[in-house]
């Protein structure tokens, strides 16, 4: 298996050079917002092959985390430390979508049966898992590595982009000594404040597009 090498992107890389992609390559998707500016709504179908539509949460606060279960950085937090977010902020009402770019060329691809078998058997409880082969909402989001995290708000506004945590690594025992951004992230959204960390340097693998 080839060695995947870490990349590391910045959460608020979201100008024009940024995203550069052709406006008919996002026929169903806005253009990418900063934070602090609606998050581009979109539409896609979960591994049950139900539509499931950003703007159908209005109202409750979102959490988008792009996924590969291939990469080393997601197993890394799928040992126990992603599952834990998922079913804490579940419980409080926070939207939890899984979304997973990578093509379907990919030797990481899995198919929507195969990647919600891999969901269950981690124990993971998204609000849903949603399988984006083709990349456009990927790029549309300037979703760059897995996991690439963003916390929308009630109000559909874009509020974070980055890292899960402060130690871009794949050591899982370095988990527990990181800033958690989404759990602060959100731990501040829910007590009506202010995101105190709205952007950070995003790590994990490169994002397998289709090309």
């Amino acid at each position: 298996m080839m060695q995947r090498r870490p990349f590391i992107t910045r959460g608020l890389a979201w100008g024009t050079s940024a995203l550069a992609v052709p406006a008919s390559l996002l026929p169903r998707v806005a253009l990418a917002a900063s934070v602090g500016q609606p998050a581009p709504d979109f539409t896609l179908n979960d591994t049950s092959g139900k539509p499931v539509k950003l703007s159908q949460f209005r109202g409750k606060p979102v959490v988008l985390e792009w996924n590969n279960p291939g990469c080393p950085f997601v197993r890394k937090h799928y040992q126990g430390n992603m599952q834990a977010l998922q079913k804490d902020f579940t419980n409080q009402g926070v939207v939890w979508l899984t979304i997973n770019s990578t093509e379907a060329a990919s030797a990481d691809h899995l198919s929507p049966p195969e990647l919600a078998r891999w969901m269950t058997d981690k124990g993971a409880s998204p609000s849903a898992t949603l399988m984006d082969e083709d990349g456009k909402i990927g790029r549309a989001y300037a979703a760059r590595v897995t996991p690439h995290m963003y916390i929308v708000d009630a109000k559909g506004l874009l509020v974070y982009a980055g890292a899960i945590d402060s130690i871009p690594s794949a050591r899982v025992a370095d988990i527990e000594k990181a800033t958690n951004h989404i759990r602060q992230g959100l731990g501040e959204l829910l007590a009506g404040k202010a995101v105190s960390t709205p952007t950070s340097q995003a790590y994990g693998c490169s994002i397998k597009y289709k090309t």
